[in-house]
Parts: structure tokens; C-alpha cells; sequence
């Protein structure tokens, strides 16, 4: 799989989150792709991480990521260095959490898993 384009489809994934458009967001994911996040748990399957998105984007309606860097790691991986900015509709209060997300692709440039490291 060639680079550029990996790093393209991860800034169309970090656009497409940070415009909270969900339905074209999920089209990225292969049906039986992984998520881990440090934060949330693990995820197995598309109907899990949509189940996840859909209660993440509820909690934290203003939620934007502001990425420092992308880097491509191999080829068929990118990683994402960001800054997240975001209040809880539970709280209140504003969040912000620096991490890493590893974006693996697949042979059909669709999202095979995802890890988020929070520091």
C-alpha cells in the first residue's frame, strides 16, 4: 500500500470526527475492525465501536482534535498525535487530553483497528 494515500484516509477519519459526521465516518471501518483506547476499553466489531462512537460524540458534543502530527509507521499504519478539547455534558467541565492513535489499514485503505493512548 503506498503512504501518502494512509495518511490522506487518516485526515479524512480525524475530519470527518472533528465535523461529528458519524455516517460518514463509520463507512471507514471494516466490518469486523478493532478499537482500544485506554480511556474507554476495547471494542471488537463495527456495531461495538458505532455503539461507542454514538454514546462518545453524546457525552461530548463539542469535542474537536487537534492533531500535532502524522506519522506513517509502516504500510499500513499511521499514527495520529493529538490534542483533544471537549465538554462533558455530564459535568460541565472541560476536558483536554493529549494521546496517540495508531490507525491500522486495511488492504482496501478501510480502518482495520485502532489503538488511543492517553497520557
Amino acid at each position: 500500500m503506498n503512504r501518502r494515500p494512509l495518511v490522506v484516509l487518516a485526515k479524512e477519519y480525524v475530519d470527518r470526527s472533528n465535523q461529528h459526521r458519524l455516517d460518514k465516518l463509520f463507512p471507514m471501518f471494516e466490518t469486523d475492525a478493532t478499537y482500544r483506547s485506554s480511556q474507554f476499553g476495547s471494542f471488537s466489531g463495527l456495531e461495538q465501536i458505532r455503539g461507542m462512537m454514538v454514546n462518545f460524540f453524546s457525552r461530548f458534543p463539542d469535542v474537536n482534535w487537534k492533531v500535532d502530527r502524522y506519522r506513517t509507521d509502516s504500510d499500513d499504519i499511521v499514527s495520529i498525535q493529538f490534542l483533544m478539547r471537549a465538554t462533558n455534558i455530564d459535568t460541565g467541565k472541560l476536558v483536554k487530553r493529549l494521546g496517540l492513535e495508531t490507525i491500522r489499514f486495511g488492504n482496501h485503505g478501510r480502518i482495520r483497528h485502532i489503538e488511543v493512548e492517553i497520557s
